[in-house]
């Protein structure tokens, strides 16, 4: 499973498969075939971007999101905190997360994180989630989290996260794009300090 993710920078990801999903497109590059499915769980201009969404998105792609989302984006399936829905052969799980420019409470913002059962794993794409109630629950093969300075994800938040939930691999994403995202040395020491029973890739966004 792990060579059907692809990390597009920032928080951007395209998982390859049957179906094919995009999790918040932003800067991305548009693709030879649209992808199935979109999901979006935050309004943040770097999570939702409809010009993107337009870009990348076919006569048949579903749209999948926060009632937020769903207010910029025409034809989005809203998603409450904990819903599940079934689309071909992936079932998509939405967790509440945090938005930067919100109430720091989880949900206030309701935004939206996925856990995605695709193959017979289970990836859970994190948002700007903290650590949020009932997450711990969730234990899943693969999880993707910010480690960038935005106050959602710092290192430290990272690390206990990962311990939390003791993924089988973790993949840091807002990291060596400049700005206020993690630099790569910060990548490399969370790859570092991460404890035993995880392995932490490091993609490249190129990939």
């Amino acid at each position: 499973m792990l060579d059907k993710i692809k990390w597009q920078g920032s928080g951007s990801f395209r998982i390859d498969g049957e179906p094919t999903i995009q999790v918040a497109p932003w800067r991305v590059v548009k693709p030879a075939t649209p992808p199935d499915i979109i999901l979006i769980g935050q309004d943040d201009f770097d999570h939702c971007s409809p010009a993107d969404v337009e870009k990348i998105r076919g006569a048949q792609t579903k749209v999948i999101g926060s009632r937020r989302v769903a207010a910029r984006i025409e034809g989005t399936v809203v998603l409450r905190e904990w819903q599940s829905i079934r689309l071909n052969n992936a079932t998509i799980r939405a967790v509440p997360a945090l938005s930067r420019r919100a109430d720091p409470t989880p949900g206030a913002s309701g935004g939206l994180g996925f856990v995605i059962s695709l193959g017979f794993y289970d990836i859970y794409y994190v948002g700007d989630a903290k650590l949020v109630p009932g997450m711990q629950v969730l234990k899943p093969d693969i999880l993707l989290l910010p480690i960038d300075g935005l106050g959602q994800q710092p290192l430290e938040e990272a690390l206990k996260l990962v311990a939390l939930l003791q993924p089988r691999w973790a993949i840091p994403y807002n990291w060596g794009g400049g700005g206020r995202q993690a630099t790569e040395l910060a990548a490399r020491s969370f790859q570092s300090r991460v404890g035993a029973g995880t392995e932490v890739v490091l993609l490249d966004p190129a990939s």
